[in-house]
């Protein structure tokens, strides 16, 4: 068996991606996410069919109680956890100016997009932590988003959940480095998920105008192999940092 990777939100979209990527790195699977068994069923097979071990765990990060047994199930499953992959996220359902935008809305977004890994992190942590006969190459990921820095006040209550997302990446590499747990980061741009399909044309257009160097939508795969990089531990002397995905969308240009 492989390294045993949680991942958030790991059967659809850029989750899917990561688990993979990770399923053909040998690693055994532990997804999350809030449909039923039945609902992921195919997705499960096409993973198992790299010859890894994968099981779903129905959990909703948002709860405290799915977070505190989470660790726990994996750990009667799978004997222990390698690498926590923070995946899973929402966009606002309704895009609104900040002027104009809820306090529900806000609520709903940050307990999935920060409050829920945030704490899920430090439950999975402290499982790491207390486990010493784990294995070598254990290591946190966080899957944020460029709009931890460019500003969308059409959707504020995103970008502030991703900025803080980032920030929890910082303050966890401070606190785990001690353990031997770096914690990472992956900032994706625009990649073709059922989150962005909506927005086909528009980001299209955008791409033909010079919106990345590299002019094309990015995919759940791109995601994938930068996780992967850091789960096979590739960056052995860092911590605290994170990948651009995102085509070159954010170099600075005259």
């Amino acid at each position: 068996m492989g390294k045993v990777v949680i991942i958030t939100g790991g059967c659809r979209g850029i989750g899917l991606g990561i688990a993979q990527s990770l399923a053909a790195e040998g690693c055994s699977l532990a997804l999350t996410g809030r449909k039923d068994r039945e609902e992921v069923a195919e997705v499960l097979a096409s993973l198992g069919e790299h010859g890894v071990d994968v099981e779903y765990f129905k959990s909703d990060i948002s709860i405290s109680g799915d977070r505190e047994s989470l660790a726990g199930q994996v750990i009667n499953r799978f004997g222990r956890i390698d690498v926590l992959v923070n995946n899973a996220g929402i966009a606002p359902s309704e895009r609104k100016d900040i002027l104009e935008a809820t306090e529900e809305s806000f609520d709903h977004v940050l307990n999935v997009n920060l409050k829920g890994p945030y704490f899920l992190t430090q439950v999975v942590a402290n499982a790491m932590i207390e486990d010493e006969f784990s294995n070598e190459g254990r290591c946190i990921v966080n899957i944020t988003s460029i709009s931890t820095t460019v500003a969308s006040p059409t959707r504020g209550e995103y970008c502030v959940s991703k900025a803080g997302q980032s920030m929890a990446t910082r303050l966890f590499a401070v606190r785990l480095a001690e353990y031997g747990i770096p914690v990472y980061e992956v900032r994706p741009g625009v990649i073709a998920t059922d989150m962005t399909s909506g927005a086909r044309e528009k980001y299209d257009t955008l791409f033909d105008e010079g919106l990345a160097l590299q002019p094309r939508w990015g995919t759940p795969d791109d995601v994938g192999k930068a996780v992967a990089s850091f789960v096979r531990g590739d960056f052995p002397y860092s911590t605290g940092v994170e990948i651009l995905v995102d085509g070159g969308m954010l170099v600075d240009r005259l």
